[in-house]
């Protein structure tokens, strides 16, 4: 199959599922291409990217932010494509139709890497935004092919409080298929009018092999590492774990709780630690490679994942790295909060608490502290059920299926 993937920006460190969802079509010989919206240059890059030569079939026109820039930009680009296809490129500049996306120019700018016209099997979007710009690249005629859209959690619960509850019709109508990641963005979906018969949950999952299992013991020095690996954000919840962490070193200050990943929240969760006083407890680690993650996950004891849904709405979709850390073998303490508990069983895997409940947090935490002699069985079982239901290679031969269903008509 020839599959096109849509996306907002690539590459990208944080994204690693859609990575792994790319890789995984090209071991089973089919063509990907790569659009996205924003090609950037991260500080570090992930090592399949330089093994599958994944630049070399990446497309993107690179907008400018500065809007003179851009316009100067565009003038040019579309000088440059006139012969390819001139009345496409001033399809995508139809301020009427289009509004916003036209008048930034951020149509003209996705457009452009497909001209003359390309045609795929499969055009896999993921992010609701993504295939919203595919429905209209279709519907211009520059791109061809069957549209499936991922939705992830950002797309269907921020994004919808800024647009409104209306916001995907149009894509509802449009699209072949729809592939929330979860259960619970299923029934958002239908809650939102999408046709149920068009909806498959298919989930995002890990290569397994890349997280060696091994069950945690007691440290022979009585110090207990607790770990969180996610980007600097409200809806991570970590002003929260900052707290029952703080709570619990009154108790027991035998403890360590290491933060990996950066954002915009990283001064401001500096600073609670400093008044809070437990700059010698809680450190914060910064951005690191997955190699680098897996070193620290495998010398960790507790991972604490403590998300919340943020001012904006924003929630998670399900965090993969809770599936390496179950993979990994470290039972965990996390929240009830979006699709967290289709993946971790309350009680067998690890605990789940309420949003923002500093108390519940530290109370799971001090119990599994006090109990190392749990934490084998449910590392465990928090193994056994990633490799039955988020293992990567079982989602891919899943993921092939779906498509060549659609390819046949046997979806819709």
């Amino acid at each position: 199959m020839k599959i096109a993937f849509l996306v907002e920006e690539f590459p990208s460190l944080s994204n690693t599922f859609i990575l792994n969802q790319i890789t995984g079509l090209i071991d089973r010989g089919h063509q990907v291409d790569i659009y996205t919206a924003n090609q950037i240059n991260p500080p570090k890059i992930h090592p399949d990217i330089e093994k599958y030569k994944l630049l070399n079939h990446t497309y993107s026109a690179k907008m400018p932010k500065d809007l003179f820039l851009r316009r100067l930009k565009a003038a040019r680009l579309l000088l440059a494509n006139y012969h390819k296809n001139f009345i496409v490129s001033l399809h995508s500049l139809n301020v009427f139709k289009y509004r916003k996306k036209a008048s930034s120019l951020r149509l003209f700018y996705v457009t452009i890497p497909f001209l003359p016209k390309q045609s795929y099997d499969i055009i896999h979007c993921h992010f609701g935004w993504s295939a919203m710009d595919g429905m209209i690249l279709r519907e211009i005629g520059v791109l061809q092919g069957k549209l499936i859209a991922t939705f992830h959690g950002v797309d269907i619960t921020q994004y919808i409080h800024f647009a409104g509850i209306h916001a995907y019709d149009s894509l509802f109508a449009s699209a072949d298929l729809l592939q929330p990641i979860s259960k619970r963005w299923k029934e958002r979906l239908i809650e939102l009018g999408c046709n149920e018969k068009k909806i498959i949950v298919h989930r995002m999952g890990i290569d397994c092999s890349r997280f060696c299992f091994h069950p945690r013991q007691p440290p022979a020095n009585g110090l207990v590492r607790c770990v969180t690996v996610c980007r600097l954000v409200e809806k991570k919840g970590l002003e929260y774990g900052i707290q029952a962490i703080a709570k619990l070193a009154t108790i027991n200050p035998n403890i360590e709780y290491n933060i990996i990943g950066d954002g915009i929240l990283k001064e401001e969760l500096q600073q609670l630690v400093r008044s809070l006083d437990v700059d010698n407890i809680v450190k914060m680690l910064g951005s690191k490679d997955q190699q680098e993650i897996v070193e620290i996950l495998n010398n960790s004891h507790i991972f604490l994942a403590p998300s919340v849904t943020s001012q904006k709405g924003d929630q998670e979709g399900i965090p993969v790295v809770l599936m390496e850390a179950m993979a990994s073998g470290l039972p965990v303490v996390s929240t009830q909060h979006s699709g967290i508990p289709e993946l971790v069983e309350n009680g067998v895997s690890g605990f789940l608490v309420p949003e923002r409940d500093v108390d519940a947090l530290a109370e799971k935490l001090g119990y599994l502290i006090e109990h190392p002699e749990i934490w084998a069985k449910m590392g465990k079982s928090g193994r056994t059920y990633v490799e039955e239901h988020y293992n990567i290679d079982k989602l891919n031969d899943r993921l092939v299926e779906i498509y060549q269903q659609l390819l046949e008509g046997g979806i819709g």
